[in-house]
C-alpha cells in the first residue's frame, strides 16, 4: 500500500480578539485510509502571551497513513477556544485545511470562523460568554450543510507540516 507519513506541528494561533488560546485538533480521511501509527487527534496546551499578537503551542503532529488511492485526502480540522481566567472554555473558532499532497516542508496558514447566531445570542455572549456551537463537528470539513450557517471570521493557526509520501509509484497511485 502506499504511505502518507506527516510530521510537524501546530505552531500558534494569531489575530483572536483575546489571548489564552488552546486547540482542540483531528485528522480525518476516507475510507480507504488506514491509521499505521500516530494520534489523529489532540489538544494544545493554553498559551497566555503577555505582550505578543500570537499564542504559541508548538504542539507536535505526527501521523502515518496507508492508503488504497487519493480518494479521501486526509483534512485537518480545528476548534481554537479562549479559558478566561475563571477557567471557563468559550469556542473561538473552527476551521480545516487539506493536508498538503506534494512531498516537502509546508507551512500553512488555516483562517478560522464561527457561528454568529441570532441577536439574543450575541447579546448572551457578551454579558455572558459562551455562545453558538456547532452540533456536530463534521460540519468544520464537509461543508454540505455549512453554507446555511451564518459567521464571522476569527483569527489564524499556524502550522508546519512535513510530507513523506512512500510507494505510491509502486501500487500505482498518482499525485
Amino acid at each position: 500500500m502506499a504511505e502518507v507519513h506527516i510530521i510537524g506541528q501546530i505552531v500558534g494561533a494569531s489575530g483572536f480578539p483575546q489571548h489564552s488560546l488552546f486547540c482542540k485538533w483531528g485528522i480525518n480521511a476516507g475510507g480507504a485510509w488506514r491509521l499505521l501509527s500516530g494520534l489523529k487527534e489532540g489538544q494544545t496546551q493554553v498559551d497566555n502571551p503577555q505582550n505578543e499578537e500570537m499564542a504559541y503551542w508548538s504542539h507536535p503532529v505526527d501521523v502515518h497513513f496507508a492508503t488504497k488511492g487519493l480518494q479521501g485526502w486526509p483534512k485537518l480540522h480545528l476548534q481554537v477556544w479562549h479559558q478566561d481566567s475563571y477557567g471557563r472554555c468559550e469556542l473561538y473558532g473552527y476551521g480545516f485545511c487539506h493536508i498538503p499532497s506534494s512531498p516537502g516542508f509546508h507551512e500553512l496558514k488555516c483562517v478560522t470562523w464561527r457561528p454568529v447566531g441570532t441577536w439574543q445570542d450575541q447579546l448572551a455572549q457578551l454579558f455572558v460568554g459562551g455562545g453558538p456551537q456547532l452540533k456536530t463537528s463534521d460540519l468544520i470539513y464537509i461543508g454540505a450543510d455549512r453554507y446555511r450557517l451564518q459567521t464571522t471570521s476569527m483569527g489564524c493557526v499556524h502550522l508546519q507540516l512535513a510530507v513523506i509520501l512512500r510507494h505510491f509509484d509502486r501500487y500505482g497511485v498518482e499525485c
